[in-house]
């Protein structure tokens, strides 16, 4: 495990100056606690959207209290894996590790691997046509921390995801002007302040600012991208037999399987998930493949079968890059693992709280942290704001609908239009689905 210090548990949740691509001082969680604690360790009793000050504290507390730092060598970085055989004929795995202490590096061999390295530090840059020549800063949310350095600048945001909607409403306090740039059909239901602006996609740049598809010129002295990030294994041989193509890791039996050689096992890769639960339930899957408990496929079926899963993800109009970008679906993916690896289902109440919780992200997103959400023993969600519970659904359908008609009142054909095309979408899909 690679670190920057000795005997520390690190990741995105702590905050170093020293530490490139460490979240912003000021973030907390897009989603609440309830919903994100691995099923054996509870988070402790506390506001529902954490400080990632007390995501870190969590992850540090889990590891002592599961003694695992006894078994953790720091301070080391991996910086070859290729396929070996081993004395008896059996697959083995040849890793290259350096001391990061000594800068000297070692060889050990082992009969299975969990990949493990995230997806957070390689920041993703889409292409814009002439970008060359634009003047202003160019950055990536991988390298903000605080507002400040934004003070009455004109601020191109080029994304509106949890990052790009949490930094472009910090920037929004301080800055001149806020560009929030995206590709949704409307315009993001919420209010927001008279300092942050939504605008079309970027489609080329100039010396001074970006032309949106709808052809307006916006001049802006800075353009943040909040475009996510590659996934990116240096470390991983030819020989392993993984390739990322668009940001798709091929070669992969449910998003974890090493098709090629199956006791390498990918953990974390599917994005737009609650990380914490998803991770826990692609190791035990993993582990439970290791010990012949889950008796997997052949390399030709499992080949066909992520075909087979691409391909239906593009009819569905999804890219390559969206590949592991679950959303919806991930309740159906842990559901999948657990059934096949014996493992008890995933809570009933997770994909009603997360419902929940994007809703009020997309219809109020600058006041959806100030609600608080706790599990009753029998399963039912209790939703409170300053301490008085919340009748839940009847708040959201007045909340949507109020979004809606401000929608409709602001931009009545772009919100008409979207309404009518996707019921086409529609009709379209159940006469296709009925030839």
């Amino acid at each position: 495990m690679e670190t920057r210090g000795v005997g520390t548990v690190i990741g995105p949740w702590r905050h170093l100056e020293a530490v490139p691509g460490r979240w912003q001082r000021s973030k907390r969680t897009d989603l609440p606690a309830v919903l994100m604690a691995f099923p054996d360790f509870k988070f402790p009793e506390g506001e529902s959207f954490m400080h990632h000050t007390t995501v870190l504290k969590y992850l540090e507390d889990y590891a002592c209290h599961f003694s695992l730092l006894t078994s953790i060598k720091f301070g080391h970085r991996v910086e070859e894996v290729s396929p070996a055989a081993a004395h008896d004929g059996q697959m083995s795995w040849r890793v290259t590790v350096r001391d990061l202490s000594t800068d000297l590096t070692h060889v050990t061999t082992c009969w299975a691997l969990f990949i493990c390295n995230g997806h957070f530090s390689e920041p993703n840059f889409p292409e814009i046509e002439g970008i060359e020549k634009y003047r202003g800063q160019r950055l990536h949310s991988h390298d903000y921390r605080e507002p400040s350095a934004f003070l009455d600048r004109r601020v191109m945001v080029l994304g509106a995801g949890a990052s790009g909607l949490d930094i472009g409403l910090e920037i929004a306090k301080v800055a001149d002007k806020v560009f929030l740039s995206h590709k949704f059909p409307i315009v993001i239901p919420s209010e927001f302040p008279n300092t942050l602006r939504q605008v079309r996609a970027v489609v080329t740049a100039n010396e001074t600012g970006f032309v949106l598809t709808d052809g307006t010129h916006v001049e802006a002295d800075v353009i943040l991208y909040c475009t996510g990030y590659k996934y990116k294994f240096p470390f991983l041989t030819g020989e392993c037999g993984i390739e990322v193509k668009d940001n798709l890791v091929h070669n992969l039996h449910k998003h974890i399987i090493n098709i090629r050689y199956p006791t390498m096992g990918f953990i974390g890769l599917p994005s737009r998930v609650i990380v914490f639960p998803l991770v826990n339930y692609q190791v035990q899957y993993f582990l439970a493949t290791l010990r012949g408990e889950v008796t997997l496929p052949s390399l030709e079926e499992m080949t066909a079968i992520a075909h087979k899963t691409n391909h239906e993800r593009r009819e569905q109009g999804l890219s390559d890059k969206h590949y592991h970008t679950l959303s919806s679906d991930q309740f159906e993916y842990l559901e999948d693992l657990a059934r096949e690896a014996g493992l008890k289902q995933p809570p009933l109440f997770m994909p009603q709280l997360l419902r929940i919780v994007l809703l009020r992200l997309f219809f109020s997103f600058p006041v959806f942290k100030s609600y608080s959400y706790d599990i009753s023993g029998d399963g039912v969600i209790i939703e409170t704001l300053r301490g008085r519970r919340i009748a839940t659904h009847w708040d959201l359908f007045k909340l949507i609908l109020t979004q809606f008609v401000r929608c409709l009142w602001r931009d009545f054909p772009r919100v008409v239009g979207f309404f009518v095309s996707h019921l086409m979408s529609k009709f379209t899909g159940f006469f296709r689905v009925s030839k």
